[in-house]
């Protein structure tokens, strides 16, 4: 124990004051290792599910994106379809409309003539007959036959649109035009074109009706042609009880 002591004491104190420091330095190492030791090993064992989650939102965003791609793209291929039937019904509005006009279900105006056709002023000699000289509806319907051929667009008796299915007879002392019974004068309107009233006064048929009419029982026609003509709408219904459309043939 003296001998051990004895050596003690011979080394030098700056060794002992060195020993005992670097004793403390790895004391405080060797703590401060055990102390983030956990810590290491946590942030490890929390790292493989942080990237798998990170991984699986990266493609839950790819997938939407692609979604939202591709709900676009459906969007302008409605659009566009869109715009396709716009056109179409755009289409068969218009041809709706000009079969209603032929058909003569809308009111027109436009350039055209005016006839007045009255009754004979000219009193029936002792062996005529009053009816004679009187206006009737067979001298209506030639005058609106020679109108159809002049190149007349629309055509109207006192208010009356003429039409496919228009009747024109003579019913006790008036003229029955559809389902109204007209009275003298009958003023006759038609649009046509500019050449309406030349194209109607050169036409043989109808000189032959003045010659036959006016000059022989004094039955009076006189022609104007005002800016514009008005031509009312078909009133009466239009009702076809007999008749069906023929199926049309394929790619016919």
């Amino acid at each position: 124990m003296t001998a051990l002591a004895a050596r003690l004491r011979a080394i030098p104190s700056w060794q002992v004051t060195l020993g005992i420091a670097l004793l403390a330095l790895g004391f405080l190492i060797a703590a401060q290792l055990a102390s983030e030791g956990p810590r290491v090993r946590y942030t490890s064992q929390e790292r493989a599910p942080l990237l798998e989650t990170a991984l699986d939102l990266t493609a839950d965003q790819e997938a939407l994106r692609a979604r939202i791609l591709e709900l676009r793209a459906r969007i302008g291929e409605l659009e566009v379809a869109g715009q396709g039937s716009a056109v179409l019904a755009r289409q068969l509005n218009d041809e709706l409309e000009q079969a209603r006009i032929a058909a003569g279900l809308v009111a027109l105006s436009g350039e055209g003539i005016v006839l007045l056709v009255e009754d004979s002023d000219v009193p029936p000699p002792d062996d005529g007959t009053l009816p004679d000289y009187l206006v009737s509806a067979a001298d209506l319907l030639t005058i609106v036959d020679e109108l159809w051929l002049a190149g007349a667009e629309a055509i109207a008796i006192n208010t009356e649109r003429i039409t496919a299915v228009s009747a024109i007879v003579d019913i006790g002392g008036s003229v029955l035009v559809n389902s109204a019974y007209l009275a003298p004068p009958y003023q006759v309107a038609a649009i046509g074109p500019p050449t309406l009233l030349e194209r109607l006064s050169a036409s043989p048929g109808f000189a032959d009706f003045l010659r036959a009419r006016s000059a022989a029982y004094g039955i009076r026609v006189q022609v104007a042609e005002p800016e514009v003509v008005e031509v009312p709408a078909y009133a009466g219904s239009v009702n076809l009880r007999h008749g069906q459309p023929v199926p049309s043939e394929p790619g016919g």
